[in-house]
């Protein structure tokens, strides 16, 4: 984040000339420190990832140092920053020099290309079919899509649960204005939910799996009865890339082949740090996690058929008007094969 610029009067300016050649010369050096970080003047390079909190594979790597021991290889390590949430404000944070990368989903993804393009994608995981879909309290009315129309159903703007929503109501023949989307930030919709504010909610796994184990709720339909093409893909900071490939490609090699070890034991990756308090997996979520978990797909590299689909969603959106023009991705998309290290 940049300081805003105050005016001085001349005496004051007058003043600090000293200070300022001082400054710029710690500058100066700071800058050359920071271009000899490139894995060639023998600095690490530092690449910055959200907080991966209290379970998966990145929350391992963090505690075992595991990731940055495979950094390492490409003179890298990885500094945690933030917290991991809606990619929305990831893609800020990677197009203000914040961040190096983010996970997000495609439908975010396409949503945020469509306004300020400043990443690229690396690393894609087939859309999940078993966690992500919309949620209705058990004993509900609404028994199947078409018990929608007049209802409210939370969704979260421009990114995964308004598209499952919207591609839901597409494949049974519902008009998307016959049901009001309410639109909240994931994290503040469960209070909602539960207290029937509303009477559904298309969501993820991060917050799917609290409400089915906690809340008494249900999937009206799960990302397979929607047909969903949602996508979980890795973005990077374009500048980054093109500095930086090696550390990608390291990056990319430790998603791939610690995704699969998760996957293969789900109930390992839980409660990396702890398993109390806010952030810790209760027993009653753990067992619909590892369902969900072991359900789940590998990161992996993006073909040109995962384009394809791609293409598919941001037609998708374009049509709905959730983008005001047809976004193009293929422009945007990485081959992690021919980086060194990559396609794993």
């Amino acid at each position: 984040m940049r300081t805003p610029v105050r005016r001085r009067s001349p005496l004051a300016a007058t003043a600090l000339t000293a200070v300022a050649a001082l400054a710029l010369t710690a500058c100066s050096s700071a800058q050359d420190t920071a271009a000899s970080a490139d894995g060639k003047g023998g600095a690490e390079v530092v690449l910055r990832v959200p907080d991966p909190g209290n379970s998966g594979f990145l929350a391992k790597g963090k505690k075992d140092g595991s990731l940055d021991a495979a950094l390492a290889a490409a003179h890298a390590k990885v500094v945690w920053t933030g917290s991991a949430g809606p990619f929305a404000p990831a893609a800020q944070a990677l197009n203000a020099d914040q961040l190096d990368v983010a996970q997000g989903s495609i439908t975010s993804a396409v949503a945020a290309l469509a306004q300020k393009p400043g990443f690229k994608l690396f690393a894609q995981t087939e859309p999940d079919q078993a966690g992500e879909g919309i949620l209705v309290k058990n004993g509900s009315p609404i028994k199947e899509i078409k018990d929608l129309v007049g209802k409210k159903v939370a969704v979260s703007q421009g990114g995964t649960s308004e598209y499952l929503l919207l591609k839901a109501l597409e494949k049974n023949g519902v008009p998307a204005d016959r049901v009001q989307r309410v639109y909240l930030r994931a994290d503040q919709t469960s209070g909602v939910f539960n207290s029937g504010q509303v009477d559904a909610w298309a969501t993820w796994g991060t917050f799917s799996i609290p409400a089915i184990a906690n809340a008494g709720a249900h999937f009206l339909a799960d990302g397979k009865a929607v047909g969903s093409d949602n996508y979980a893909v890795w973005a990077v900071r374009s500048a980054f890339a093109e500095k930086h490939p090696e550390v990608v490609g390291a990056f990319y090699g430790y998603l791939h082949e610690n995704g699969a070890k998760e996957k293969a034991d789900p109930a390992a990756y839980l409660n990396v740090f702890t398993d109390a308090g806010p952030t810790a997996v209760t027993p009653a979520e753990q067992a619909v996690a590892v369902d969900f978990g072991k359900q789940r797909a590998v990161d992996s590299p993006i073909t040109d058929a995962d384009a394809a689909r791609f293409a598919v969603v941001a037609k998708f959106y374009a049509d709905q008007g959730v983008t005001k023009t047809l976004v193009d991705v293929k422009p945007y998309l990485l081959d992690v094969n021919s980086l060194p290290g990559g396609g794993k």
